[in-house]
């Protein structure tokens, strides 16, 4: 009989002692996507990012917690804090979340990585999901290359698949504007061989963007070798 292995998917974060919310037996890992469900200790809201308005199951908007695991506040920061909490005390996570009508929690992205695109607000989390899909791509990041009067214009850096050379720019942005709406299309692709990433895992955008505007610049003709 062969072994099995479960894997825990869980989400955490020091000023919340670690551990918010875990998927740990079989039921809650079958959620695919999902964090599972809060940890007793802590009380979650979702709320509007912008207006602060409260959110229902299923709508995206940043989670806020509260609760004994929720830390108090920076010793001696006060502007921190005020950037840290609501006017009700609750916990500013930074998450872009939603809660299904099972309670399971979904971590969508990071509301400082979102991108603004004419007035439009694009998250790369799911333009790299789409990239992912697309035959020959093996790893994508979506950056947002400032332009002085579109804002954020949404652009890959794509790892191609071995012997997968001929997955071009043009077939890449075609493809990806036929599954999303008009603005959140890719507007440059850069081919790189890799693309770094700290033992954590987590996607440096900001990082990434200086890399290739000080390195490199944008050049949509060609493969380019950035690191």
């Amino acid at each position: 009989m062969a072994n099995c292995v479960l894997f825990c998917k869980g989400y955490g974060m020091t000023e919340a002692a670690g551990g918010i919310s875990i998927r740990f037996d079989q039921a809650k890992s079958s959620r695919l996507g999902s964090v599972g469900h809060l940890s007793p200790a802590v009380q979650a809201k979702i709320v509007h990012q912008v207006t602060g308005e409260h959110l229902s199951t299923n709508q995206i908007g940043e989670l806020h917690l509260s609760g004994p695991l929720v830390m108090k506040g920076y010793i001696g920061d006060n502007k921190a804090n005020s950037g840290a909490f609501d006017s009700d005390g609750w916990l500013k996570t930074g998450d872009l979340c939603y809660i299904d009508q099972d309670g399971f929690l979904f971590i969508e992205d990071r509301i400082k990585d979102l991108m603004n695109h004419n007035g439009h607000m694009v998250q790369p989390s799911e333009l790299e999901q789409v990239l992912h899909s697309v035959p020959g791509i093996a790893d994508a990041v979506v950056i947002p290359f400032p332009h002085e009067e579109l804002g954020d214009l949404p652009t890959a850096l794509v790892v191609r698949e071995q012997d997968s050379n001929n997955v071009s720019e043009k077939d890449i942005m075609n493809y990806v504007a036929d599954q999303v709406a008009p603005y959140k299309r890719i507007w440059n692709v850069i081919f790189v061989d890799s693309i770094p990433r700290p033992p954590s895992g987590k996607i440096m955008r900001r990082e990434l963007l200086r890399m290739v505007k000080e390195g490199h610049g944008v050049n949509t003709m060609g493969d380019i070798d950035l690191w």
